[in-house]
């Protein structure tokens, strides 16, 4: 079974000003595009040829020996999960469980904002933040490079991507900028949801 590159669930251009299309033309078409390539490349002839996306994470998560396959295709999952945590005229303040969810387990939802934001910009070099939800409870992670908390087995519901392409081209080294406009315009709440269950 080919890995395959997801069509983005929104129209390129739907996300300006706040991600232009060109940022999306360079991070879709070529960023995402290429780890789908270079995944099909390294299974192709492989025990893990016929596998899907998630099994190949889990069979070469922690294995240094396939760490060129766990980078490609763990960023081919967190792309694809990335694409459907925004879209146009998301972001502010959430509303049905999860809303409820983080107020139990952090406080509020300005110190959710805070902690969540505050994760993305003291990522260092590329990675990403993650809320999480593991033993009942949300938690916040952050992963360098391709790490992933789905290779962990936690439960993933919101990731925000922190490597240079995901914003340079719009917000140059504002990366937390970039994260308050994620939060406040992007945030596909409903789909966040879903993941909470």
């Amino acid at each position: 079974m080919a890995i395959i590159l997801p069509d983005l669930p929104f129209p390129k251009d739907s996300l300006a000003p706040h991600i232009s299309e060109k940022t999306l033309d360079f991070h879709h078409g070529k960023h995402h595009n290429a780890y789908v390539t270079n995944t099909n490349n390294l299974i192709e002839g492989t025990d893990l040829a016929q596998a899907s996306l998630e099994d190949i994470i889990k069979a070469s998560a922690g294995d240094s020996s396939k760490a060129g396959l766990f980078n490609n295709a763990a960023q081919v999952w967190n792309h694809s999960f990335y694409w459907n945590c925004i879209k146009p005229n998301g972001g502010g303040e959430p509303t049905g469980n999860i809303k409820d969810k983080i107020v139990a387990d952090f406080g509020s939802f300005e110190k959710f904002m805070t902690e969540f934001k505050g994760a993305g910009a003291t990522q260092f070099g590329s990675g990403w933040a993650w809320l999480v939800l593991k033993d009942g409870k949300l938690e916040i992670r952050k992963t360098a490079n391709a790490d992933t908390p789905f290779a962990h087995g936690e439960k993933v519901l919101l990731t925000v991507d922190v490597w240079e392409h995901a914003y340079y081209l719009d917000f140059q080294n504002r990366r937390p900028d970039y994260l308050s406009m994620f939060m406040e315009n992007l945030v596909n709440w409903e789909f966040v949801n879903k993941n909470l269950g």
